[in-house]
């Protein structure tokens, strides 16, 4: 119980942090952020309905979507961390009115200060079991069904989503949107302690095909089994290795603890996935 009240409570502190970034630094200097958040502050500005509103609304086939995939806990984790977000948003857009805490700051200082804090806020929902970003659930889904990863596939969406802001604001702002989302990028990774796209696996347990089983049909990932000795034992086991998202971490740890509560669990951060992915057969 503890750690479910310490998880929310810092998903609470980065949802207002990741809100006071966006309504004190980049919407009122036109610069956007990546994702959800990015098409949702575009469409603000188009018609003038509150950024709450649309993050909420388009981030909601999303949660759906990652229920089957990613787990209950990290789903509302998840949707607990966007309604705080969307909360505020809209207590920030009331004390700001539309304007930058410091008047007159540059745009580069914008878009750097900016993704700082930003990087922060999504960094601690992020390292706390949670997500506000739809956009991720989509990649992972998609991954089953276009040769891109994860990665890649968050990268096209997002080149998509800033290439649509020069239109809607300008080019520099554009350029400025994209400083802003690396440096949140690179902040967000020291605040998490190694943000990788990819997690490799290795479960040692005397259930291996059961949990590997329970892995391939419930996350629809493929698994590979190893034939392993204990040092001190002697005993031969079979071990489970996958390769995942790190969304999909809290899902496969109870998939494990659920079969086997002593399961051995190691994860490793994967700095680069190649190959082909072995899809299930359709029979």
């Amino acid at each position: 119980m503890a750690g479910y009240i310490k998880d929310y409570f810092f998903i609470t502190i980065g949802a207002l942090i990741y809100a006071f970034a966006i309504e004190a630094f980049l919407l009122p200097s036109e610069i956007i952020d990546g994702g959800v958040t990015g098409i949702s502050m575009i469409l603000n500005t188009l018609t003038g309905v509150p950024l709450g509103v649309f993050v909420v609304l388009i981030n909601l086939p999303f949660i759906i979507l990652a229920l089957k995939k990613l787990g209950k806990r990290f789903v509302f984790a998840t949707f607990y961390a966007i309604l705080i977000f969307a909360c505020g948003v809209t207590f920030f857009s009331g004390c700001f009115h539309g304007h930058c805490i410091i008047d007159n700051l540059e745009l580069f200082l914008v878009s750097i200060f900016g993704g700082l804090i930003l990087g922060l806020g999504v960094g601690l929902i992020i390292r706390n079991g949670a997500s506000v970003d739809g956009t991720e659930v989509l990649a992972i889904y998609s991954t089953n069904k276009i040769p891109f990863s994860v990665g890649e596939i968050i990268m096209f969406i997002n080149l998509f989503i800033f290439s649509i802001a020069g239109f809607v604001y300008d080019w520099q702002h554009a350029l400025y949107s994209i400083v802003t989302y690396f440096v949140a990028y690179k902040t967000m990774d020291t605040v998490i302690e190694g943000l990788n796209e990819s997690k490799s696996v290795f479960v040692i347990t005397d259930y291996s095909s059961e949990i590997g089983k329970d892995i391939m049909s419930k996350m629809d990932v493929s698994v590979t089994y190893i034939d392993a000795e204990g040092g001190y034992s002697g005993i031969k086991k079979r071990l489970v290795y996958c390769v995942i998202s790190r969304l999909q971490v809290q899902k496969l740890k109870e998939i494990a603890k659920n079969i086997d509560p002593r399961a051995f669990i190691a994860i490793e951060n994967v700095y680069e996935v190649e190959g082909v992915r072995i899809k299930k057969r359709k029979i």
